[in-house]
């Protein structure tokens, strides 16, 4: 009898695969470079080998941009599952006391933000047997939950002069009038304008300005919610108070030329229980350095 014997197949390398993830996810080869430390050159090498391995074509190139190919989009899903599977077993031996899971609360315009997803993301790759659970509340009911003991941490809003001064300040950010690009829902008296119930500190900073300014309103929209409230203030039917950088394309910032009073700031703060374990510091940890990156790119860009 006659037995064959087939060459083994080769063996995907873990760190390429990285690569291969990071331009997937960048569009951008340059970028994906900076995202794993290596120069493009090395990256393009790190592709050229994957795809020999394979016999396939992964991404299409052209001088912008690259996008992943059917095969490619079929590795993607491969390549997430074998990164995560290895960090879980690397992490079980090196790290095996972080474990467990941490309950972490947001607002819900953090929650709607790319920055939490991101912080999230990051660290399920790197502390895999730690579980974050999320709740996403008003501040005021974060303070109250984790008085309770009901969540480890939170991140929550605040006046830059709160009443109850407690928690780390990790971000200070402008208070604004958004309204609709050419819109005139500023124009109308009295004015229309988008907020959210007591207790919400943004509510509270537009409705002592203009009471001050002694400038007519009424609450067209009442929503929780920012996508919400972004969607009212696109569509023209009110004006809204919104951080500085939530004002996108489609919106204006409207000030004293448009008959508005300034706002104040207020503070992203980070609140955590009495009792802190090695995995609710190592998620507080993520979100510190997330905001501090965030700061220098502002910085950067200033």
């Amino acid at each position: 009898m006659t037995v064959s014997f087939r060459q083994p197949l080769p063996l995907l390398d873990n760190d390429i695969l990285r690569t291969f993830v990071a331009i997937a996810e960048t569009g951008n080869f340059s970028t994906a470079a900076e995202a794993v430390f290596r120069t493009p050159s090395a990256v393009s090498m790190q592709i050229k080998k994957l795809e020999e391995q394979l016999k396939t074509t992964l991404f299409l190139r052209d001088a912008r941009s690259v996008t992943l190919t059917a095969h490619g989009e079929t590795l993607l899903t491969y390549a997430r599952r074998m990164i995560a599977l290895s960090n879980e077993a690397v992490s079980r031996f090196v790290m095996p006391e972080l474990s467990g899971v941490v309950k972490l609360g947001a607002p819900d315009d953090l929650g709607q933000r790319g920055l939490l997803p991101g912080i999230l993301k990051r660290f399920a790759e790197a502390f895999p047997a730690i579980m974050v659970d999320v709740t996403i509340d008003s501040s005021s009911q974060l303070y109250k939950r984790i008085d309770e003991q009901r969540l480890d941490l939170a991140l929550v809003n605040c006046a830059s002069h709160p009443l109850r001064d407690t928690g780390e300040v990790l971000m200070r950010e402008r208070l604004v009038w958004a309204g609709a690009k050419c819109g005139t829902a500023h124009l109308r008296d009295p004015l229309p304008i988008s907020i959210w119930e007591d207790g919400c500190i943004w509510r509270s900073e537009a409705i002592n300005a203009l009471d001050k300014r002694n400038r007519p309103y009424r609450v067209a929209y009442l929503s929780g919610h920012t996508m919400a409230q972004r969607a009212a203030i696109e569509a023209d039917l009110a004006i809204a108070p919104l951080p500085r950088s939530y004002v996108h394309n489609d919106m204006v910032i409207l000030g004293e030329k448009e008959g508005l009073p300034p706002l104040g700031s207020f503070d992203i703060r980070l609140i955590m229980t009495d009792k802190v374990s090695r995995p609710i510091q190592a998620v507080a940890d993520s979100i510190r350095n997330a905001f501090r990156d965030v700061a220098q790119v502002g910085a950067d860009r200033g």
